[in-house]
């Protein structure tokens, strides 16, 4: 037997951090897996994801990216598969299965620097989740490779000798469960159209009504009429322009403005989460955000401009030269120091004090970004672009009724 190994040597303090350390791989990979499908795929309006973590550490910025699935199957599958392989080599333990999870977990984290890198430098965010998991399957493998097998001979003997019984069957064993979650992923995106859509639209026809904001923003995303008030569909979205969740809002609705543009009128109301600027909620995320929101509503014929420009350059929002050079270039340098813009802007967020909060935990109804007034009933965070489409066709359908026939009830939002 080799000198040293990870779980053939009994129990003792190495052999039960490795079995500590699976399980929480296995957990944390998990609880990735599950926000993935809350964030993408909510079963109810009461739970749509919204940015309120960070502006670095945000979990729905990795779950809406491109590298949250691999060919429909979620990424955070693939860490379960590789933390119950750790534990299964734990309760029946071989050199060969050592070897062969010492092997899987060396690809692991090789796999895991990939993400890390894309995370920071083209996703510019990370998921507290996803740092768990990377920190665990870290740990795990300086386990395998400080005490596990072979840890005193060279890097192949180390790393590249997996067991080809073992490792064929712990792939096809993943392979099987990645055609399961496959499905299972496919048959939730096809819901989100029927029966789920449905639900979200009786849901949200059952919120109760609410008043307007005393100042309802001028600055429009999408406007059909001149009026706020006389299109069929009515926005008004409090959102922050360092906001992942506000991005996607944003990309989703303009999409939808191909379908309902002509009856839509959309209103962005500033809503920075930057306690420089915001006293209605106790949060300080996004640094930038209240300059932002000073230089888009400094000129208001500029505004959908600035908009876009800022929200398809999220990442580059977070230096202090790109903004200043924002500013420049439309020629609003004075925004950041105009009483009468601040003004304008502190007064669209102060309407957030005027809703009751939807929980115990919040001062007031408006908390995060983004939520939306919609036709006068509050949606807090996003919701897919699917159920919002479903949401808006039954809004036309009863706006031509001139009626509302849905029962109400007041739902708890803690």
């Amino acid at each position: 037997m080799d000198e040293k190994s990870l779980t053939l040597r009994g129990v003792n303090r190495y052999s039960i951090l490795h079995l500590v350390t699976s399980l929480l791989v296995i957990l944390s990979a998990y609880l990735s897996l599950r926000h993935y499908f809350i964030a993408n795929f909510p079963t109810s309006i009461f739970e749509g994801s919204f940015c309120d973590i960070s502006l670095f550490f945000n979990c729905d910025s990795s779950a809406y990216s491109f590298i949250a699935q691999i060919f429909g199957v979620p990424l955070g599958y693939f860490g379960i598969a590789v933390g119950i392989a750790s534990l299964m080599g734990i309760l029946f333990p071989s050199q060969a299965f050592e070897r062969t999870n010492k092997f899987l977990n060396f690809f692991n984290v090789l796999g895991i620097i990939g993400l890390i890198f894309i995370s920071i430098f083209i996703l510019g965010s990370i998921c507290f989740f996803c740092v768990a998991y990377y920190i665990f399957s870290f740990l795990n493998f300086f386990l395998f490779y400080r005490y596990g097998i072979d840890s005193k001979k060279g890097f192949i003997k180390q790393h590249i000798q997996p067991n080809i019984r073992h490792l064929v069957g712990i792939g096809l064993l993943t392979l099987m469960g990645a055609v399961g979650m496959y499905a299972y992923h496919q048959a939730k995106i096809e819901a989100q159209g029927g029966g789920v859509a449905n639900k979200i639209v009786q849901q949200y026809f059952s919120l109760p009504k609410i008043k307007k904001p005393s100042i309802i923003s001028p600055y429009y995303t999408i406007q059909a009429t001149k009026d706020f008030g006389s299109a069929p569909i009515r926005v008004v979205e409090y959102a922050d322009f360092q906001c992942s969740d506000c991005l996607k809002l944003r990309n989703d609705l303009e999409d939808l403005k191909e379908d309902f543009g002509d009856e839509m009128n959309v209103v962005f109301q500033f809503f920075p989460l930057d306690g420089k600027c915001n006293n209605v909620v106790a949060k300080d995320k996004h640094p930038q955000s209240c300059a932002l929101s000073y230089i888009a509503a400094h000129d208001p014929s500029k505004f959908l401009a600035i908009h876009d420009e800022i929200f398809d350059n999220m990442l580059k929002t977070r230096s202090d030269e790109w903004v200043e050079s924002l500013a420049k270039k439309y020629g609003v340098e004075e925004a950041l120091t105009d009483e009468r813009t601040k003004k304008i802007v502190h007064d669209i967020i102060n309407t957030g004090k005027e809703y009751k909060p939807t929980s115990d935990r919040y001062k007031y109804g408006i908390r995060s970004t983004p939520t939306m007034i919609l036709n006068e009933r509050m949606v807090i965070g996003t919701l897919p672009k699917v159920q919002l489409r479903a949401i808006f066709n039954a809004i036309l359908k009863k706006e031509k009724k001139g009626k509302d026939e849905s029962p109400r009830f007041i739902e708890d939002w803690r």
